[in-house]
């Protein structure tokens, strides 16, 4: 457990410095992050590190062996190189503390009609201890907290006794391949703490997920004569609802998972894009369509996998067209498996006594059914993978908002931990 001292020292640091931390924050909101584009950001970032004295590692996924891993997910609608990585490193003076990996990921999802926003998108707007934005709650306030936190034991006059590794990593919404690049690129550590946006909980397992885009083909044919063509668009309406159905049979294995057994239907089927057609009087030759669907931590990918197939396979039988021109299903993207925090190592203990000295109360466990990049540590690579951060609202929905105040202690917390896990001098 913390030192009350030094929990005292490191609250007046989090205090003086949080107006500065709300500031960092919102630029961070300002960058248009999304798929592809996180490189101006990154770029960003890494001059504020080296700035505060960091080592600075930045590096783009092309630059490391991804394809040597079998857990590394394809990326087809990307280059890589473009897909920039930061790794910010302070070294201990001397070896004898436990090291930590502090990650987050700066990758955002797009922010849909920007009519239906409040505050601008990419304002970051701070209005009644609120800041608004798109990627202000997952998880940009994760990445502030972590940054802050370490420069609050600074500010304390506290300097860790273990190497610990500042990571902003890209693909988190997507494949996870940047949070695997870094245990590519070589960083370990005794633990690993990512805080996501989970309210000041510990998440305890989390499902997987899989991405796969349904493409199918057809022959158009003007309307007048729609009955001697075929319709893509409602050919893949016909897999969408087959789908739909394999989803239940999951959510009925998913009562033997036992984490999720407890859960209702914690597998998620969703079919995100659709694109089609090329005109409105014509019958639609082509059509795609970009799922995702969920498992179980007990769940294997691969059979996942199988299942769909097994699925779009059948839905063949019930439609003309597809009876004789089978669509094709592509794996472009997640191929994530869940992932269990087990109960007991001194990684969460820790964790548990710094939330208990500044939020007052025991840190509770959440299960979640969206994937982090918490089981490339944990599950992979054998290293306590906490996921624990502040928290707000409106993750992927318009007006996503992070509250401040759930910021403030959130950051005091972390560095209170991380004056306990490393040791300080």
């Amino acid at each position: 457990m913390p030192d009350p001292a030094i929990l005292d020292r490191l609250r007046a640091a989090v205090e003086k410095n949080f107006e500065a931390e709300t500031a960092f924050l919102s630029e961070l909101v300002r960058f248009p992050s999304l798929r592809g584009r996180e490189a101006p950001l990154q770029d960003w970032f890494a001059r504020q590190m080296a700035g505060r004295g960091y080592s600075v590692d930045r590096y783009t996924l092309a630059d490391v062996p991804l394809e040597s891993h079998e857990k590394a997910a394809p990326m087809v609608d990307v280059d890589p190189a473009g897909s920039v990585q930061v790794v910010a490193t302070k070294r201990a003076k001397e070896a004898g503390g436990r090291s930590l990996i502090l990650q987050g990921h700066i990758d955002v999802v797009p922010e849909g009609p920007t009519s239906m926003w409040t505050h601008p998108p990419y304002g970051g707007v701070v209005r009644d201890g609120w800041l608004y934005g798109r990627g202000a709650n997952d998880m940009k306030a994760g990445v502030a907290a972590m940054v802050f936190a370490m420069d609050a034991l600074k500010e304390a006059g506290l300097t860790p006794k273990g190497d610990i590794h500042v990571q902003t990593v890209t693909e988190e919404e997507s494949t996870g391949n940047g949070a695997l690049s870094t245990l590519l690129r070589g960083y370990r550590a005794d633990a690993c703490l990512i805080p996501e946006p989970t309210s000041g909980t510990i998440t305890r397992a989390h499902t997987g997920t899989i991405w796969f885009r349904l493409r199918v083909r057809g022959v158009p044919v003007h309307v007048a004569v729609a009955d001697s063509g075929t319709n893509a668009i409602l050919s893949a309406m016909h897999l969408i609802q087959a789908l739909q159905k394999f989803t239940v049979e999951l959510n009925e294995k998913a009562k033997a998972d036992p984490s999720f057994g407890g859960v209702k239907n914690p597998i998620k089927f969703n079919p995100g894009i659709i694109r089609g057609g090329d005109w409105a009087s014509s019958t639609p030759s082509w059509c795609e369509v970009d799922c995702r669907i969920g498992l179980t931590p007990s769940m294997e990918v691969a059979d996942v996998q199988k299942g769909i197939e097994r699925a779009v396979e059948a839905a063949r039988e019930g439609d003309t067209f597809l009876a004789n021109n089978p669509p094709e299903i592509t794996w472009h993207g997640f191929v994530a498996d869940g992932y269990v925090l087990e109960e007991g190592s001194e990684a969460e203990r820790v964790l548990a006594a710094a939330h208990g000295q500044v939020f007052g109360a025991d840190m509770e466990e959440r299960l979640s059914t969206a994937v982090n990049d918490t089981r490339y540590y944990g599950r992979y690579y054998a290293t306590p993978a906490l996921c624990y951060g502040p928290g707000g609202e409106g993750n992927h929905g318009f007006d996503e908002r992070t509250n401040l105040e759930l910021l403030k202690k959130t950051t005091l917390s972390m560095a209170a931990f991380i004056a306990d896990w490393c040791g300080v001098e």
